[in-house]
């Protein structure tokens, strides 16, 4: 035999057969989550009547028309994928997730879809509407007792478990492929191309890990536009103060479900955001309702964040005489939030008071300027 075929002969190096039916899953794993996708089309982008003589179109993204009620449908779904390919998640492994709600949902669901357990950790807090959401798509909830402790114990519980932290707040940022590839920055402009103004003036947006911001910042240098970045922070959160100081910040936890954390997040970029606003909780809670009053769109209070930092730009576009757009997301429906956000007794006793912020608002829609 020629030694030299000897040293060509790999057979030592090729996949053992125990790991081609993991492939096999896996395969079929991807398969099931790109089918899921193709079988939905995107979702809606709404344009907000306000007064013409304004010179402002305000777009809202609806991302509650997702099968999982909200914008983290895409999170989930990339998070998974992310880690299938990674080799991360294999047939029959537990996936946990540290979660306020919404991903933990889309998750739960997803892991239904591939035949796998999943538990969410989150704190007590969380409403009561999303905890029989997650239960409704087969996941387990473990709950502690603040926001600090979510990430500590969900790392724990897949580590004994043998399983996989799916990590939202460190791979969000990772897991979107922000040149484009479908993701929703894409979206916005793909939507936004046969409008009066196609290259909005600014996007508005929150952040829970970041990601969402984070993808849409990147996207907007990427492709060489004009539109700045915004980013609303709920009153507590470390994402602000991070971003204005220039350094990792602490807060504590947020009142706004879905967005605001009590530190800053891996995943949210403060170097690509233009402009934040620092929201009073009640403020968001006086936006969200404001929002069903006088448009009929019914939204959770992290929607009615983003739209207190809108009008604020819708005010200073009008007295600078500046037309053009704005675009923010709509990230979940009201429906989730019957029982706290929108329960006065619940605002009462969580003390959030909205009726302040309530005439800022109505003073702003009659006469188009901002005396918050």
């Amino acid at each position: 035999m020629d030694p030299r075929a000897a040293s060509h002969d790999t057979s030592d190096r090729a996949v053992p057969d125990r790991a081609l039916p993991d492939r096999a899953w896996v395969n079929e794993a991807i398969r099931r989550l790109e089918a899921d996708a193709h079988r939905s089309a995107d979702t809606h982008l709404h344009r907000i009547p306000l007064p013409r003589e304004w010179g402002v179109d305000v777009y809202l993204k609806d991302e509650s028309t997702h099968r999982t009620g909200s914008l983290k449908h895409r999170l989930a779904r990339s998070l998974f994928l992310f880690a299938l390919v990674n080799g991360w998640i294999r047939e029959g492994t537990p996936v946990v997730e540290a979660s306020s709600g919404s991903t933990a949902v889309s998750e739960a669901y997803f892991a239904r879809l591939l035949g796998i357990p999943f538990t969410a950790v989150m704190t007590r807090g969380t409403s009561e509407e999303k905890i029989a959401l997650i239960e409704q798509y087969g996941g387990t909830c473990h709950f502690v007792e603040s926001a600090s402790e979510v990430y500590g114990e969900a790392a724990r519980l897949a580590r004994e478990s043998g399983g996989h932290y799916l990590d939202q707040f460190t791979f969000a940022e990772r897991a979107t492929d922000w040149r484009g590839n479908n993701n929703i920055a894409e979206t916005i402009f793909d939507q936004l191309a046969l409008e009066p103004h196609p290259v909005p003036r600014w996007i508005v947006v929150g952040a829970g890990t970041g990601g969402t911001s984070t993808t849409i910042g990147r996207y907007v240098r990427y492709r060489r536009l004009a539109t700045q970045l915004a980013v609303v922070d709920p009153e507590n959160s470390a994402f602000y103060p991070s971003w204005e100081s220039g350094a990792p910040a602490v807060g504590s936890a947020s009142r706004i479900e879905g967005i605001g954390r009590p530190r800053l997040e891996p995943s949210f970029n403060p170097r690509i955001v233009d402009r934040m606003f620092r929201v009073p909780d009640g403020a968001s809670v006086a936006a969200m309702r404001d929002l069903t009053a006088r448009f009929g769109f019914t939204a959770g209070p992290s929607t009615g964040t983003s739209l207190w930092g809108v009008w604020q730009l819708v005010a200073e576009m009008v007295e600078n005489g500046e037309r053009g757009s704005i675009v923010t997301l709509m990230c979940d429906g009201g429906a989730r939030y019957r029982n706290s956000y929108g329960d006065d007794a619940w605002l009462e006793a969580h003390g959030l008071d909205p009726e302040h912020h309530g005439t800022v608002l109505a003073d702003f829609f009659a006469t188009g300027r901002w005396r918050g």
